[in-house]
């Protein structure tokens, strides 16, 4: 797979590649020799072109070749297809794995045999982040947004960020990328407490609630987590929090006087506020004050509450870097989003197509908000794919109350990441249509995509939308409806 470099990934410009600060941080990694065990995820292809942008030298492997491990062989990479001992080079330096690797993987095992240094991909972006200004974004939901809309704004203001984002951001066609910023723009990942190994100049919280239980024992270690990242800035940075958010307040008191921390909220007395919010054409537009101090009015193009307090943590944030406030403010409505995240597929026989990433109660209910506020829609279709067993079964009270917004709500079955056997015997879908019902809300189970697509053709009329939402891979029902209606 191994090819000489080309072309530039697509999308961003040559200097987001090859422009590259000298670094200030504790080595220098040009020359160094990595081998990526998973190249092809988000967050290690990622990784791996920032290291490629910074001289170092890069073999890996990944299960299947994809438009991701294309993209690293043109950047210089040596990737192979299939996981195989051999595939790690004999002056290989350290070997970094993703979440996904398991101890009995063929180049683990390897590599654990040689003796070579081995990092998980948090251990990685810390060490990475440590050589620049990071910019670390923490919370239960809103990360990629906000990380996204940073970068954006960054870029669009000449600055050229670092940045690993969880999704694509569509005006770069990519989810990172390398530049000749001093910043690192990433996204803090709370479980396994991953984020503890980022230790950030800028610290950002955005909220707090119970999620990946079966990893944490309740919402208060949730907290401690937490409160232990936002402890790990570096001395003389900033966390930068949501007052509003009721654990990130038990946080904000936990933490030391010597730490600067700033907070942000909507209509209330806080370092960073939106005030005066203006529905306009489905997305709001707000003064925004620091303190006391009116800086000025802004928009957003994100529909949604929730985008007003992501819009505060991105001005914090910016103002923060030095960016000038009227600058930040009066180009915050350039970002359209990321994939993904309410993202508008199609308009066909005026049926409206959308398609999210929503699988917590609260982002479900923020997003079916912002949906009947920017399309009014006749009858509100939510195709919803259940992320884990665990979170289901944790969750199920809070899932069955969050779709009350929806007129029907379609449930295939649960998509399987990290569970265990005992999880799967506890719950199904069934049983959460059922909790829905008892909700006093419509929903059916229907576990195929292709019958999925049937129903909707069969029962969606001009005038309604319908959204697939889940962090799995219930995309694929909305591109084939789509094809059905076109």
């Amino acid at each position: 797979m191994h090819k000489e470099i080309k072309t530039h990934t697509p999308g961003i410009k040559a200097s987001h590649i090859y422009e590259v600060i000298p670094h200030k941080g504790k080595y220098s990694l040009a020359g160094k020799k990595f081998h990526f065990i998973g190249a092809g995820g988000i967050g290690m292809s990622g990784l791996a072109k920032l290291l490629l942008a910074n001289q170092a030298k890069l073999s890996g492997s990944d299960q299947q070749a994809s438009e991701v491990t294309e993209r690293l062989c043109e950047l210089g990479a040596n990737l192979q297809t299939y996981h195989k001992a051999e595939n790690i080079p004999d002056d290989t330096e350290k070997v970094v794995i993703s979440a996904a690797i398991k101890e009995t993987n063929p180049e683990l095992r390897e590599a654990r045999k040689r003796g070579l240094k081995v990092h998980k991909y948090a251990e990685m972006l810390g060490e990475l982040m440590s050589c620049y200004k990071g910019i670390a974004i923490s919370g239960t939901h809103g990360k990629s947004t906000t990380s996204g809309w940073l970068t954006s704004l960054f870029a669009h203001l000449g600055l050229k960020p670092n940045y690993i984002v969880g999704a694509d951001i569509p005006q770069f066609g990519t989810s990172s990328g390398a530049g000749t910023s001093e910043y690192f723009i990433a996204e803090a990942c709370e479980y396994d407490r991953s984020f503890l190994n980022l230790k950030p100049q800028i610290a950002t919280i955005l909220n707090i609630e119970q999620d990946h239980l079966d990893y944490y024992k309740d919402v208060d270690d949730i907290i401690k987590a937490f409160t232990d990242f936002a402890q790990g800035v570096r001395p003389g940075g900033t966390v930068i929090a949501n007052g509003q958010d009721p654990n990130v307040a038990k946080l904000i008191k936990a933490l030391p006087d010597t730490i600067n921390c700033q907070r942000f909220g909507i209509d209330g007395d806080f370092d960073f506020s939106a005030r005066n919010l203006l529905l306009e054409e489905g997305c709001y537009s707000f003064d925004v004050y620091q303190g006391s101090k009116l800086l000025g009015k802004t928009k957003i193009s994100l529909p949604g509450k929730h985008n007003v307090s992501n819009a505060l943590a991105v001005i914090a944030m910016a103002i923060n870097t030095g960016l000038e406030a009227e600058q930040v403010l009066a180009n915050l409505a350039g970002f359209s989003g990321i994939d993904r995240r309410l993202m508008l597929k199609a308009k066909i026989n005026d049926i409206t197509v959308l398609d999210d990433y929503a699988h917590h109660p609260t982002e479900i209910k923020a997003s079916l908000t912002a949906i009947r506020q920017k399309y009014s829609p006749k009858r509100l279709w939510c195709v919803f794919q259940p992320h884990q067993y665990s979170r289901t079964r944790f969750l199920l009270d809070d899932f069955a109350q969050s779709f009350m917004l929806a007129d029907i709500t379609i449930v295939p079955d649960i998509y399987f990441v990290r569970d265990s056997q005992q999880s799967k015997e506890m719950v199904n879908a069934q049983i959460l249509v059922n909790r829905i019902r008892q909700a006093s809300s419509e929903a059916v189970f229907i576990d195929d995509f292709r019958a999925i697509c049937d129903h909707l053709v069969e029962n969606a009329m001009p005038g309604d939308l319908v959204v697939t939402m889940g962090a799995g891979n219930i995309w694929k029902v909305a591109d084939e409806y789509i094809q059905r209606l076109g």
